[in-house]
């Protein structure tokens, strides 16, 4: 085991423990103040809730997912095409950067209903509102990390008589890819909340239609097993990019040092 997974297995057991130790701690308080299970349902009910409703939270799980991972792809595709538009073109930038902070602003849970009627029940609204909340922070870091090129680099390259596209590809992608990253580790959370928001206004399965019930049937049990499943899911996520983010760029220095 290298030094990198000692100190990444270091940091899951440390986390382990202190969820272990609230856990604990509220089976402790909901026990001995005996605290209705439609308040605060203790963690021993949600476990049992978990395991014998399993098959019918992973279904759920699946929809959710494969929603926001829809959304994400699409959001970083649609975002990362406009921040090479505006690299190249200062004219493209100056029209299409307030019009993503326009789209930063607007309130998700206000066009969520919108793109309900739009597009109605399916999959399709959920996978916008998940590229919605998406491409901004995609876009920001991706036309960050395509400017901060090496000036060096870059008039190397021009003397050699490369190409607008060969400089792009062969300099300022490879520049980009650590704030790809970085907007892919927010991002892929972002997308499984909006995923969530889209099945709160119309949807028939998923996490999110399986909290919005429950919080109507005061089903706290079924309510936390649903959050601790998304929690997971974001973590696990996260962990994914993490380790993608290790094997592409294992020459970057902030990878060596990670």
């Amino acid at each position: 085991m290298t030094g990198r997974e000692r100190s990444a297995a270091a940091d899951i057991a440390v986390a382990g423990l202190a969820l272990l130790a609230i856990a604990v701690a509220l089976e402790v308080w909901t026990t001995a103040f005996r605290v209705p299970s439609y308040l605060m349902p203790a963690p021993s009910a949600v476990i049992v809730r978990l395991v014998r409703d399993a098959p019918v939270f992973a279904s759920e799980t699946l929809v959710t997912v494969s929603e926001a991972a829809g959304g994400f792809a699409l959001g970083a595709a649609l975002a990362f095409a406009a921040a090479s538009a505006m690299t190249l073109s200062r004219a493209l930038e100056r029209t299409l950067f307030p019009l993503a902070i326009l789209v930063k602003l607007t309130p998700i849970v206000a066009v969520a209903p919108l793109f309900t009627l739009w597009f109605g029940f399916g999959a399709a609204p959920k996978v916008a509102i998940a590229a919605l909340i998406t491409f901004f922070p995609m876009l920001v870091n991706a036309f960050v990390g395509l400017r901060s090129v090496d000036p060096q680099e870059l008039a190397f390259l021009e003397t050699l008589g490369a190409s607008r596209r060969e400089i792009f590809w062969r300099l300022r992608a490879p520049t980009a890819l650590p704030y790809l990253f970085s907007a892919a580790r927010i991002s892929a959370n972002l997308a499984l909340i909006g995923a969530v928001v889209g099945e709160w206004t119309g949807a028939d399965r998923g996490l999110g239609r399986v909290i919005f019930v429950a919080n109507s049937n005061l089903d706290l049990p079924a309510l936390f097993s649903a959050v601790l499943l998304l929690a997971a899911v974001g973590i696990a996520v996260n962990a994914a990019v993490g380790s993608v983010e290790r094997r592409v760029l294992h020459w970057h220095p902030i990878t060596l040092t990670a």
